[in-house]
Formats: C-alpha cells, sequence, structure tokens
C-alpha cells in the first residue's frame, strides 16, 4: 500500500513515511492510493474478533510495510490499558446503541488512535535511530490523549498548543499535570482555530520541519484517523449480531472532520452504514456545507461541547480529495481559493453528492442540556455535551426502522459543570481524575502568533 497526497505533489510513500510525514510536504493531507475493498466473505470472517485482532485486520491492510507480528505487538501494548475487555463496548439504550470511546488512559475517544500512534512512533524512531520534536493542536481532548500517547517515550518531544480559557478544567488539568521532561504544554491566546492554523503554517516551513523533525499527531496524520475506522466495523458486528439488521446508522458529533472521514473510509470498505450522520454545534460549517454548500468560515462560538468548537475543519481537505473525484490540481486549487477567500463553492453535482454521503443537522447549548437531561430522565445514562450533541441529531436524523450507534466521544466527568447544569447530579469521577487537582501543574502562556512558537519548539527540541 503507498500513500500520496492530496495536492499532488508527494507520492509512492510507505506507510510508515506517510506516518513520520505527518501532513504531506506539499501541504495536503496523505491518503492511500487505493481504499481496500472487503467482500462479504471477508467482513463475515472478522466478525467474532476481539477489539485488538480485528484492529490488527484492519491496520495491517494499510500498513504493509511493517512485519505482522511486530504490528501485532504495537496494537497489542496499544489497547492493554483500556479499562474495558471491550475496548470499545456498545450499550443499548432506549432507542439507539451508545459506542463508548471513552474507556482509555484520559477517558476520551482520542485514546484509541492515540495510544496507537504513539506506541508506532517509537517502534518507527527505534528502528531507524532517529528521534521526533511531536507539535500539534487540541481544542480538548487530543491533546492529553496525545501526551499520555508519548510520554516518557523515548526519541519524543512533544508540544501541545491549546486556546488558553477553552478547554474544560479537567481536559486543561490533564495536560499540564504530566510533567514528564519530553511534554510542553502551551496555552494560547487566540483559539483552537488560531492554534491549528499555526501549527499547520509550522509544517509547511518545510526547512523548520526538516531541521527539528517535526511530527504530527492531530489528525492530519493518517494513523489517527486509520486507527478510528475500526471502531465502525467493531459497532457494526456488535449491533447486526443483536438485530439482525442487515445496515446500521452512525451518529459522529463533530468538529475537524477526522473521526466521521474515518466512518467514511469504513463504509467505503464495506462497512454497511446507511447513513453517515454529522453533528455539530453552533459552530455548523460541515452542517452548513452538507446542507447548502455553503463551506464559508463564521466567527468561533464557545459553547457547552468546546471540542467541537471548530470553523476550519482540517480533515475536510480528504473528503474533498474524494469529492473532486481524486483530481489533486482541483483540491489545490479549491485549497487555495479557501485560503484567499474563506469559503469553498460546489457545483450543483458537488453539493447533491455532499447530501447522499452525509446526513446532517446542528443544535445549539439549551437543546445539548435538555438532551442531557431527558436521556438521564429516561435511562439513567449520562451523556458528555459531545455525545448529546450526536445523540439529539441522531434521533433527527435517522431512519426509525434502521438501528442508530452514537458515538460517545468523551466521559461525561470531563464536563461536569455542565452535567450538573443538565442534570442536578455531578457525574462520578473516575479515580484518575481525581487525583488531578492535586497534582503538580506545568504550561507557558504565549501568544497565538507562529515565530514565537517556532523560538520555543528551538529552545526546547530533541
Amino acid at each position: 500500500m503507498k500513500y500520496c497526497s492530496t495536492r499532488g505533489q508527494v507520492q509512492g510513500l510507505s506507510f510508515s513515511d506517510a506516518v513520520m510525514m505527518g501532513l504531506a510536504d506539499d501541504g495536503g493531507l496523505l491518503l492511500p492510493e487505493a481504499i481496500p475493498q472487503l467482500s462479504k466473505q471477508e467482513l463475515q470472517s472478522m466478525d467474532q474478533l476481539p477489539y485488538p485482532d480485528l484492529a490488527f485486520k484492519i491496520i495491517s491492510k494499510f500498513a504493509t510495510d511493517i512485519p505482522a507480528a511486530e504490528l501485532k505487538e504495537i496494537i497489542d501494548r496499544s489497547y492493554a490499558n483500556f479499562d474495558h475487555a471491550q475496548i470499545t463496548p456498545v450499550i443499548k439504550q432506549d432507542d439507539l446503541y451508545i459506542l463508548e470511546l471513552f474507556h482509555g488512559p484520559t477517558f476520551a475517544f482520542k485514546d484509541i488512535a492515540l495510544q496507537f500512534l504513539g506506541n508506532l512512533f517509537e517502534y518507527l524512531l527505534t528502528k531507524n535511530s532517529q528521534k521526533m520534536n511531536i507539535i500539534g493542536a487540541t481544542s480538548g481532548d487530543t491533546g492529553s490523549a496525545a501526551i499520555y500517547g508519548v510520554r516518557g517515550k523515548k526519541n519524543i518531544n512533544i508540544f501541545i498548543l491549546h486556546p488558553k480559557g477553552h478547554v474544560s478544567p479537567i481536559q486543561e488539568l490533564q495536560m499540564t499535570t504530566v510533567t514528564d521532561e519530553n511534554v510542553f504544554n502551551l496555552a494560547v491566546e487566540g483559539t483552537f482555530d488560531d492554534a491549528q492554523s499555526i501549527v499547520k503554517e509550522i509544517f509547511g516551513d518545510l526547512q523548520f520541519k526538516k531541521q527539528f523533525s517535526l511530527g504530527a499527531v492531530n489528525s492530519i496524520n493518517w494513523a489517527r484517523v486509520l486507527a478510528q475506522v475500526v471502531y465502525y466495523f467493531y459497532a457494526w458486528y456488535q449491533v447486526s449480531q443483536e438485530t439482525g439488521a442487515e445496515q446500521i446508522d452512525v451518529s459522529v458529533p463533530t468538529g475537524n472532520f477526522g473521526d466521521i472521514f474515518a466512518g467514511y473510509i469504513a463504509k467505503q470498505m464495506g462497512v454497511p452504514i446507511n447513513q453517515l450522520i454529522l453533528a455539530t454545534n453552533a459552530n455548523n460549517i460541515l452542517s452548513r456545507c452538507i446542507k447548502s454548500g455553503d463551506y464559508s468560515m463564521a466567527e468561533v462560538h464557545h459553547s457547552l461541547s468546546p471540542s467541537m468548537d471548530i470553523q476550519v475543519a482540517s480533515n475536510f481537505e480528504r473528503y474533498l480529495y474524494y469529492l473532486l473525484d481524486c483530481n489533486a490540481q482541483s483540491v489545490m486549487q479549491m485549497m487555495a481559493s479557501f485560503k484567499q477567500n474563506g469559503r469553498l463553492d460546489f457545483t450543483a453535482d458537488q453539493k447533491q453528492r455532499l447530501k447522499n454521503d452525509f446526513s446532517t443537522s446542528s443544535i445549539n447549548d439549551e437543546e445539548t442540556l435538555a438532551t442531557i437531561k431527558s436521556f438521564y430522565l429516561e435511562n439513567g445514562y449520562i451523556l458528555d455535551p459531545h455525545t448529546a450533541v450526536g445523540v439529539a441529531v441522531g434521533r433527527k436524523e435517522s431512519n426509525p426502522q434502521t438501528p442508530l450507534v452514537c458515538l460517545a466521544t468523551a466521559h461525561p466527568a470531563k464536563f461536569g459543570d455542565t452535567v450538573k447544569k443538565a442534570t442536578g447530579q455531578d457525574p462520578i469521577l473516575p479515580e484518575a481524575l481525581s487525583k488531578l487537582t492535586t497534582c503538580e501543574k506545568r504550561l507557558t502562556t504565549i501568544p497565538a502568533e507562529k515565530n514565537q512558537v517556532k523560538d520555543y519548539i528551538k529552545e526546547n527540541a530533541t
């Protein structure tokens, strides 16, 4: 399996090279040159596999340059410290299924990809006697999951930028209480989009990228998306075995488009997903795009679901590549236009294809609180605010005849103030989270200015 850039100037990379490059050197995002198609027989042959074995089956189709035994060991180690035997259990609640993705060390879905990516990085760096400085931006959970994925690992430093004051207190504590020498937390005086833009601009400086051996953990790294593809297969197997249904609908709370793009890849591979439902909060650029073709930047609204407070969805470029029939030149032209004008324009045919590929709605904070409250009263089950967005939109958009799977992206205790406001109850804090308030913290506040971030990296790089 070889990899190419959405912008066409990088081609023929191995999986390992694609992982290490992160953002393609031409500014695009890396994708496999072909998506493996699974027959019905092959799909059926995996339906009883434990999660790590299923992950190996799926990932090995894309990571063809890593010896099977070594890849299996990386995957097994990545899921050994989850607190549920099924890794991503599917829980029936009322009229839908909750796919719990928060059983990793930071209680967020990002662990599923970043535990794997951290071990993969360490494997590749050790094998090639290399060092890496990871730089990433987070709107909430990516930062802590990335930090926990590489803390204390050999040959790696990690620099994580988060918008100061705009992540939840627990999310901030999870990042800033990791005081390993290879971890650097930067509180950026701006929005997540400011932080993400800085990261992308730094990766665009190829001389700086090469000089400091920069690596990416944001979902611009293909390995992130790949690891998330697996749980769409797992959810399908669990629900189909219980219901006998031929298809499922899947609702995905969406900010940066990485998680739902993983679902798009799973569907292309053969998972019988009827509707991929894209759920957004007030920051609804993706929902507007699908409903009316309006992909235009607006002001970021700070919401009760802060990990989705994003206006520029980095991973959308990967989908755009397929929407434009894998025409890299067209992708490059559209992204250049977006950079200049802050909007993308689509043809009537492309707008229809968007609607065919995704269903969508957005909800506001009041609806989010109402969903958490009603779901708790009906089922005794507490949703975090991001999952609540997915549940509310999923119920609006799904087919009543098709089982609905809603992705639960974080443990509700990470958003205790919102949960209490909705239900009147404090969610029970897992012991690992309750300990954080007494831990030493370390972070640096920095302006949302690219050169200052670059100077900080220069001073602290490995």
